[in-house]
């Protein structure tokens, strides 16, 4: 049976619970809001399915792979969709294909409160709430059923998501049924704790006495692509915005465990597709993305990858790059964590988000002291 003695061992991908036929394995929360998988010992078998499947190790599965990945820089024709979208729109341009031949897409969207959960959709509109980043773990449960009783019923299923959740459904999935499964990962920075998000959710909607109805993790309406901004929008119609989130995604000090030893960051990946925002476009393009509303990353990994752009590609406005001119971080490393995150989520098991946000984030004293510290010191240096 598949026992987490180590959380950076699991990354939480439900492949375990999935594959067990007694329903012996639940994903259960730890104070951080991550699931972990927990075994009732009295309905398992010990067959050990559990452990064969888990995709998170070294040795995913890259059979399917090209010898190299066809990278792309890539916008969509459609300015409204890189308008709507997080970068370049290529997602659209991929998962319309699929949406036309009868398939249907899962993503991540939200559910009660803006919690960020997997969801299938059937039609653009419902494809849509999938565009924009989303930066909290996606709960997947009973999302990985769903796609293999879709894709038994003959289905084209697109399914995207990190990396790890892409290494665990196609574990999951098997090789007889993969025809006809697309799988479209991310370059990930690492995911953040669901409980963080909710909890600071509930702060903001106190601060200003009143409930939150649409948020933007980063919102490009502003200042363009390449800004960071979260936007709120609330009851009243108003719309604030903030950076006390980002402030500590960027610490990385409130990620899964596991995306301190990531396995897919690299060029070797999980998928069909790999998107993310390409960073450094400029050197293959001065004017490529001179409006500054969003450029996709896009790499075909894939034969199927390669059949399905080939017949997408007329979308989009997109130029071959390579791996040098395109390479960032997380295609190198996994995330480096702060050296306070232990202690983080230890006050916040104790202490609760707001004096985690005062003593690690941008609410308190010290991140002013630190901020006017750092101000005076580059005025002497001059």
């Amino acid at each position: 049976m598949i026992q987490i003695t180590n959380k950076a061992d699991c990354c939480g991908c439900t492949a375990c619970a999935s594959v067990c036929a007694h329903h012996a394995i639940s994903m259960e929360p730890d104070a951080m809001g991550f699931l972990y998988p927990k075994v009732d010992t009295d309905k398992c078998t010990e067959c050990g399915l559990c452990e064969k499947v888990c995709a998170f190790n070294p040795n995913y599965d890259r059979s399917l792979n090209l010898p190299e990945p066809q990278i792309y820089a890539a916008r969509h024709k459609d300015m409204h969709e890189i308008e709507t979208s997080r970068s370049g729109a290529a997602f659209i341009a991929i998962s319309d294909y699929v949406l036309e031949q009868g398939g249907v897409v899962y993503g991540a969207g939200y559910t009660e409160h803006f919690r960020v959960v997997h969801k299938r959709a059937t039609s653009k509109e419902e494809r849509n709430e999938f565009k924009g980043s989303k930066y909290v773990q996606s709960d997947l449960k009973d999302i990985f059923p769903q796609v293999k009783a879709d894709l038994k019923q003959g289905l084209t299923v697109l399914f995207s998501g990190t990396p790890c959740q892409t290494a665990g459904l196609a574990s999951y999935i098997g090789k007889r049924l993969r025809e006809k499964l697309i799988l479209v990962d991310i370059v990930c920075h690492g995911v953040p704790a669901p409980y963080i998000w909710r909890d600071y959710l509930v702060y903001l909607e106190k601060k200003y006495k009143q409930p939150i109805v649409e948020v933007n993790f980063r919102d490009k309406s502003r200042i363009g692509w390449n800004g960071h901004i979260e936007s709120f929008i609330f009851q009243d119609g108003s719309k604030k915005e903030f950076n006390t989130y980002t402030y500590l995604f960027y610490r990385h000090i409130m990620l899964r465990p596991s995306c301190s030893k990531c396995h897919y960051t690299n060029f070797n990946r999980p998928s069909d597709f790999t998107l993310a925002d390409y960073w450094g476009w400029e050197k293959l393009s001065p004017d490529f993305n001179k409006d500054n509303k969003g450029c996709s990353l896009l790499f075909v990994n894939t034969e199927k990858g390669l059949e399905i752009f080939e017949k997408r590609k007329e979308e989009l406005n997109y130029l071959a790059t390579t791996q040098e001119l395109c390479i960032q971080p997380n295609l190198q490393h996994p995330s480096k964590f702060d050296t306070q995150w232990i202690d983080f989520e230890k006050r916040y098991e104790k202490q609760g988000f707001i004096a985690v946000a005062k003593r690690y984030g941008n609410l308190g004293w010290r991140y002013k002291y630190n901020k006017l510290k750092n101000k005076t010191k580059r005025i002497l240096k001059k």
